[in-house]
């Protein structure tokens, strides 16, 4: 089918069946300050790993600077931790499991 237009107030999208307007079904100024740390943290994250570049804490505050953002200090420490004890491809894959039937 054709992708029909969607008006927002800032912009307008292209939506269709198959195809996602949004990246999730929750606005990001509706996640607590933890849920857009964390957000930041796992971009960052997914950036470096795409790029290549070490994942470190100093690198992932580096990437979340420069987007104009801040996250509490613990946040990259936790997650580099996660990142080296179980690995970048498998976080990856546990995030794109499908969901079960019912």
């Amino acid at each position: 089918s054709r992708p029909e237009r969607v008006s927002t107030p800032s912009r307008q999208i292209l939506s269709s069946p198959r195809s996602i307007a949004t990246m999730a079904s929750v606005p990001a100024s509706d996640l607590s300050k933890e849920q857009k740390d964390e957000l930041l943290c796992t971009y960052a994250a997914l950036i470096l790993h795409d790029d290549g570049a070490d994942i470190t804490p100093e690198a992932m505050n580096s990437l979340i600077k420069a987007s104009g953002c801040s996250v509490e200090a613990y946040w990259p420490t936790i997650m580099t931790k996660m990142i080296k004890n179980l690995g970048m491809e498998a976080l990856i894959k546990m995030g794109s499991g499908g969901g079960g039937g019912g």
